[in-house]
């Protein structure tokens, strides 16, 4: 799943804000709030409320990885290659 943290970094790194978001995720504003809000996991949310706000971000150019693929340093983000480039 994915953390607070990367809920706030993926959101400012395609320049949506909290309203674009919520419209692309089809989740009300306070959801957002909530996931941006969480340390780590957003355990007192949802799992499928998450999963569309990850969807609405990885449609907007977002990857996400758990910490596993990109190297030690715990969960992160990144804009696709092909989105960085245009």
């Amino acid at each position: 799943m994915i953390t607070g943290a990367q809920v706030r970094a993926a959101r400012a790194i395609v320049r949506q804000s909290r309203d674009e978001l919520a419209a692309s995720a089809g989740v009300s504003i306070t959801t957002i709030e909530k996931a941006e809000a969480a340390d780590g996991f957003p355990e007192a949310m949802q799992v499928r409320a998450l999963v569309k706000i990850r969807r609405a971000l990885e449609a907007a150019g977002v990857e996400f990885d758990d910490g596993r693929y990109w190297g030690k340093g715990g969960p992160g983000i990144r804009l696709q290659s092909t989105r960085a480039e245009s």
